[in-house]
């Protein structure tokens, strides 16, 4: 079984616990307007366009996203980090994109790592079926969830979707009694209001097993993203979220969940 994948990290610290090797899978169902990984959104090997600097000389290069990867051959990369993630408490994230775009493969990746006794996160937007969803509860043993917008209405004017299906995925990786972190992107006038904060909390409060809420600024490095890959980037006037409203947005958020973070 083979999977389309655009990268690869080793020695991650920010997608769950320990030293961990993040896959990122490629293709994803939503088009959220602060996407930070555009070139995650096809499903499809793409060639885009950039200037290397060398001294004073530019050059034109062209650099393709996205390669087929087999389950074995992903497994033979993570072996090599097993080591580091039985000294850390670490183990394997999957990411993207949205892994459970490609369902089959993403569940037999994270079986295949379960057999080998390997700790297992899934960092999804929920936005998945039923079934789909299903798949990968037995063999996560955490899930890093995104929530972004507590209206349907919003998520799928922000999104491209709605968020009906993902608030029933929440309600089953909760009822799973696996361990879940909530991720919140914060986004000026969008994702901070005082409205969908406080439905975040409503939403939060009716579930189990939430050891942590990340907070995650909005930063303008995607910007580059969407110019190397031809693509219209709304958001692209807005500066950096302030560190500051973050933390005062994370202070009203104590008791909430057991942890709190800022940037994840």
């Amino acid at each position: 079984m083979k999977g389309m994948i655009f990268h690869t990290r080793s020695f991650s610290v920010h997608d769950g616990p320990g030293i961990r090797k993040s896959i990122f899978l490629k293709g994803c169902p939503l088009r959220c307007k602060w996407c930070h990984n555009p070139e995650s959104h096809s499903f499809e090997c793409e060639q885009v366009n950039s200037t290397q600097q060398l001294g004073s000389k530019c050059f034109d290069q062209t650099k393709t996203i996205g390669k087929l990867v087999s389950i074995e051959g992903l497994m033979q990369e993570i072996r090599a980090d097993i080591p580091f993630f039985d000294e850390s408490g670490g183990g394997v994230t999957l990411t993207g994109g949205e892994p459970l775009a490609q369902p089959l493969f993403t569940a037999e990746l994270l079986r295949s790592c379960k057999n080998e006794g390997i700790h297992t996160a899934l960092d999804t937007c929920g936005h998945a079926s039923t079934k789909n969803f299903e798949r990968t509860i037995e063999q996560t043993d955490l899930y890093l969830f995104d929530l972004k917008l507590a209206s349907a209405n919003a998520h799928k004017q922000y999104t491209g979707v709605d968020n009906r299906q993902i608030l029933q995925n929440l309600k089953l990786a909760s009822d799973s009694a696996k361990p879940i972190i909530i991720r919140i992107p914060l986004i000026e006038g969008i994702t901070d209001t005082n409205e969908n904060l406080e439905g975040i909390k409503s939403i939060i409060a009716s579930h189990k097993n939430i050891i942590r809420i990340d907070f995650l600024p909005y930063h303008s490095l995607a910007k580059h993203k969407f110019e190397m890959s031809n693509k219209n980037y709304s958001l692209s006037q807005m500066e950096n979220y302030l560190l500051s409203k973050a933390q005062a947005i994370a202070d009203s958020f104590k008791g909430v969940a057991p942890i709190i973070s800022i940037g994840g």
